[in-house]
């Protein structure tokens, strides 16, 4: 199937014919406003987040464009929390009807220019945020739909359950510290199958020596499957007779573990059940088998990416996907000081961090950027800025074979004309 890549320039959105409709977003009810070309408005109004206050909006909107005779609304909002998506699902479909989003730091910047004031209001919002769209200050809004609507929803929640388990992880780290501070110096990993085991049955240093060295041992070596062994218990062993760990509130610690190592293990299972939620949609993306053909590239990459990017057909160009992943380059110079480039990183940060993920896969030994990232560190660039270079180069080549509906081509020739 042939995708089409193609988005309505800004310019047409915004004309004479164009109602601009501005929502100001809140939790529990929203503040929208109307505004003609010609200046002529509807007045900030509050309607509430539920089906009656949406269908209020929408016949004022209506309403509105009756009255002007225009022929279709700018609907915008705020990019900001999840208070928008269903206003925006439910515009989704309304004839006439074209969805933006404003940056919430031209907001922040545009209320003092409007009136040079830090005055921030209900009713002013909404003007401002119309002013933004009518100077043409907007992106438009690409809202996944089908199979890329569930990547996005899955590859978020899985994104979130990994944050938990590292933060759980370092809590439990912490603690392990506290009271026996010399197990990490045998057990590196403690959540390895062996340091499991101890630190949910036997955490505290005087439980490891009760135990005795020849049973330390037996559970090392069986839990390890026979990657440590004796020396490595009689190091731990006495290691807990002399250890340094704190003595008071000891048994609240142990209990604190126990339940930390739960709490993992329950985020874990639910990894894993996310992971398998995301096969079965990503197999009906039907360019998703031609991303999974980079070396290095696994479907939990494949998935985020394009539930991020809401489908990489839906696109007109390279450029606009680096910027929706923040990667696009800005500088600041002036006169004679020529400024260093940066990535704006501005735009979706969860796309852009698979993409650095992917990056380091790809730059390792025998991975398809090696070559390329050596290359870049001997001319002196720095190796995260290598990197970022190598996570636009990877966006880009997953855009082209999405685009061209081919698999990855390793001849490196092949590859650059593709992109």
């Amino acid at each position: 199937m042939e995708a089409k890549f193609s988005i309505s320039p800004k310019a047409e959105m915004v004309n004479k014919k164009t109602l601009i409709v501005a929502v100001d977003l809140g939790k529990n009810s929203h503040m929208g406003y109307c505004r003609a070309p010609d200046g002529r408005e509807v007045k900030p109004f509050r309607f509430d987040t539920n089906r009656k206050g949406f269908d209020f909006l929408w016949s004022t909107v209506q309403s509105a464009m009756a009255k002007y005779g225009l022929e279709r609304a700018v609907l915008g909002f705020e990019s900001t929390s999840c208070y928008g998506e269903p206003l925006r699902d439910f515009f989704m479909d309304k004839p006439g009807v074209v969805l933006v989003q404003v940056n919430p730091a031209h907001v922040k910047k545009m209320k003092e220019v409007t009136d040079n004031s830090p005055n921030k209001t209900d009713k002013k919002d909404p003007r401002v945020i119309a002013q933004l769209i009518q100077m043409g200050n907007f992106l438009t809004c690409i809202i996944p739909e089908g199979a890329p609507a569930e990547l996005r929803v899955l590859s978020q929640a899985r994104d979130s359950q990994v944050t938990s388990r590292v933060q759980r992880s370092n809590q439990l780290q912490d603690l392990v510290y506290k009271i026996f501070p010399e197990f990490s110096s045998v057990i590196k990993d403690p959540l390895s199958r062996t340091g499991r085991y101890l630190l949910s049955e036997y955490p505290a240093p005087g439980q490891i020596v009760s135990l005795g060295l020849e049973r330390l041992t037996q559970i090392m070596r069986e839990k390890s499957r026979g990657k440590l062994g004796s020396s490595q218990a009689q190091r731990l062993w006495e290691a807990a007779q002399s250890s340094v760990g704190v003595k008071q509130g000891v048994e609240s610690v142990c209990l604190e573990i126990k339940l930390l190592l739960e709490q993992i293990e329950g985020i874990e299972k639910a990894i894993e059940q996310i992971e398998a939620q995301l096969l079965p949609w990503l197999e009906q993306v039907p360019y998703s088998k031609r991303l999974l053909s980079i070396p290095g590239i696994g479907p939990v990459t494949v998935a985020g990416i394009i539930g991020e990017t809401a489908g990489l057909e839906r696109y007109s160009g390279q450029k606009a996907l680096l910027k929706l992943a923040g990667l696009n380059l800005y500088e600041i110079s002036s006169g004679k000081h020529q400024g260093e480039r940066h990535i704006s990183k501005r735009g979706r940060s969860l796309l852009r961090r698979l993409l650095f993920f992917a990056a380091l896969n790809a730059v390792r030994k025998n991975g398809i950027m090696r070559q390329t990232y050596q290359e870049m560190v001997g001319r002196g660039m720095k190796k995260t800025k290598a990197l970022v270079a190598i996570s636009k180069k990877l966006l880009q080549i997953m855009y082209a074979l999405a685009r061209d509906n081919q698999d990855y081509i390793h001849n490196v020739s092949e590859l650059r004309k593709i992109a």
